[in-house]
């Protein structure tokens, strides 16, 4: 018998989120994980917020919102908010009911910039990894780092010169000498013309020549934070800023991430940051599996400072690491570990909407580069924990 193709508009209905997500969805795993790392931040949101004047969007729906944005390449907070009209699952991530507004795009940028600081999105990857069940699958004592450039939310069209009162040098930077360029002096140098006006109603082409630009006497108007970078000599530089983040051998987990502007020398700083902040004080032989370009004699001896072997991929020729470290079978091992780290890079930038990111300034990007990083350890737990 043929059914009847009727629109209700029922006056009421009753409705159960947790019933209208499948038993076995992986979601489930994740939010289990997300609302014990947010309660045990509970004290930390607490210190934020004043005890008088309206109430703002809670903590913990912000950042369940801003984390299953990230997990399904949403692209925009006004995308977002439209999604969570219609989107049951994102309502029952969030937090909020069946029958629940839900906020404003704009409020609930404002209230996200104010909570999610770098030190808050570091918390928050913290507390994952610290919960019950992830704790044990971490390795404390081999690591692996590396870094990626995330292009900035700024054309080449808006790197100005710079308002000064003397002529620029026409010397923009030296040149590169090694076998890793990038690693040891950045190229920062383009050449471009003014715009040419063309019709109404169109932006301007511009043919890029002519002109010497640098770091040293140009900068975006868009985002003044980003710089003219690029990381070999076969590519073309562009405005980015540089993004780092530090994984643990066992399961293949960033445990620590964080992002600077580009520099020849931004890699080697930030792993030694990176290892420090995540281990200090350790007594245990920490090793850090790294590709060639942290091959260099500093970095090297600042880490055996620091009791940690440094397990570097060898340059051809001036190498900083001897048979000391390369005739271990743990130097196989973490060479072919590091590797892991790209598909953490490669998460971010084509399913964590970091390439090129949407934020402008140093703090918001990487305040959010660290949220992507979190962001992409809970989209591997499901695997993790039933295997």
């Amino acid at each position: 018998m043929r059914g009847i193709d009727v629109t209700s508009g029922s006056l009421f209905s009753y409705v159960d989120l947790e019933e209208r997500i499948p038993a076995r969805h992986p979601l489930r795993k994740v939010r289990q994980v997300v609302n014990d790392a947010l309660a045990s931040l509970d004290a930390e949101f607490e210190e934020l917020y004043t005890d008088f004047g309206r109430p703002s969007i809670a903590p913990e729906r912000l950042i369940r919102a801003s984390l299953i944005q990230i997990l399904f390449s949403v692209r925009s907070e006004r995308q977002l908010m439209e999604q969570m009209q219609y989107n049951l699952l994102f309502r029952w991530f969030v937090g909020l009911g069946i029958d629940d507004a839900v906020w404003v795009p704009t409020v609930f940028t404002k209230n996200r910039d104010r909570l999610l600081t770098t030190k808050m999105s570091r918390k928050v990857m913290a507390a994952i990894l610290a919960h019950r069940e992830i704790a044990p699958l971490l390795s404390d004592e081999h690591f692996s780092v590396d870094g990626t450039l995330i292009k900035a939310w700024a054309s080449m069209k808006s790197f100005q010169a710079k308002a000064t009162d003397t002529p620029p040098d026409d010397d923009p930077g030296g040149s590169h000498s090694s076998d890793s360029p990038a690693k040891d002096q950045p190229q920062t140098t383009e050449t471009a013309s003014m715009p040419r006006p063309t019709r109404q109603n169109r932006n301007a082409e511009v043919d890029f020549r002519g002109e010497k630009r640098s770091n040293a006497t140009h900068a975006s108007t868009t985002d003044p934070d980003a710089r003219l970078y690029k990381k070999s000599s076969g590519t073309g530089a562009m405005l980015c800023f540089m993004g780092h983040a530090l994984m643990e051998n066992r399961s293949g987990l960033i445990v620590q991430g964080d992002l600077t502007e580009a520099d020849g020398h931004a890699e080697r700083r930030a792993a030694l940051d990176m290892i420090h902040r995540h281990s200090p004080g350790s007594t245990r032989q920490l090793t850090l599996g790294a590709d060639k370009g942290f091959d260099a004699a500093e970095f090297v001896a600042d880490l055996r400072q620091t009791c940690v072997t440094p397990h570097v991929a060898q340059k051809s020729r001036y190498s900083a690491i001897d048979g000391r470290t390369t005739r271990h079978a743990g130097y196989a091992l973490s060479i072919k570990h590091r590797k892991r780290i790209e598909e953490a890079f490669g998460w971010a930038k084509t399913v964590g909407g970091m390439a090129p990111t949407v934020y402008r300034g140093l703090e918001r990007v990487r305040s959010r580069f660290i949220l992507t990083m979190a962001a992409n350890n809970l989209a591997r737990l499901p695997r993790l924990l039933t295997a």
